[in-house]
């Protein structure tokens, strides 16, 4: 009987790791953010990219059974660095890889299920925490965003400028409590970004084993 109820519990548990896990096989799109300016990205069972004095966005929709999310994990690695830069200034805040979370209120998350990167950027409801590996700032440190609306977006840092490969695990609620006051709303969208082009320097890297709780 012991047997049996521990490989049950096996199998639960893998099946629940698996039921968290975020594809990268399938459902992305690219953002170009500049007509003249697009990363090499690469989709499979991790999402992989080349930046080389660019800058664009790869992001995906989240399934309204996820929407709940309180936490996430995931690890990335940095194969070629850009420099270190001060991620609170417009122009100038080159990193190697960002994962965006994408929160608006439960409320209108409904509405919003087919919006596209663009309109969600563009709601004054939305609120983004984007984690970086790069910049020069201690790890943990909330950044207003120098861009769009003040008070929709912050940056979190989590790595600085360097190479390397790390496992991360982020308490979004609590991110999210830290960064904009009171409770996160619905997770609905997912985002990475390379950025190297205020720089005009190359990025190599690449984000896997992205898990949401």
């Amino acid at each position: 009987m012991r047997i049996v109820m521990t490989s049950t519990l096996a199998l639960f548990l893998a099946t629940a790791a698996q039921a968290g896990q975020v594809s990268f096989a399938e459902g992305w799109q690219e953002q170009r953010l500049s007509l003249f300016s697009s990363n090499d990205y690469s989709f499979g069972e991790t999402l992989g990219l080349v930046s080389n004095g660019s800058v664009s966005i790869a992001w995906t929709r989240v399934a309204r059974d996820k929407w709940g999310t309180d936490g996430a994990s995931w690890t990335w690695t940095v194969a070629e660095s850009v420099p270190p830069t001060d991620l609170s200034l417009k122009g100038g805040d080159d990193r190697n890889i960002s994962l965006y979370f994408v929160f608006v209120p439960e409320s209108i998350a409904p509405s919003l299920e087919g919006a596209n990167i663009r309109a969600l950027l563009g709601n004054g409801d939305v609120r983004i925490i984007q984690y970086a590996f790069g910049g020069n700032h201690a790890r943990g440190q909330v950044i207003p965003s120098p861009y769009g609306p003040a008070g929709q977006g912050v940056t979190i840092a989590l790595r600085q400028a360097g190479t390397g490969s790390f496992n991360e695990n982020v308490d979004l609620a609590a991110d999210y409590a830290r960064a904009f006051g009171g409770e996160k709303g619905a997770l609905v969208g997912l985002a990475v970004s390379g950025d190297s082009d205020d720089t005009n320097s190359v990025i190599r890297a690449a984000l896997g084993n992205l898990v949401l709780r």
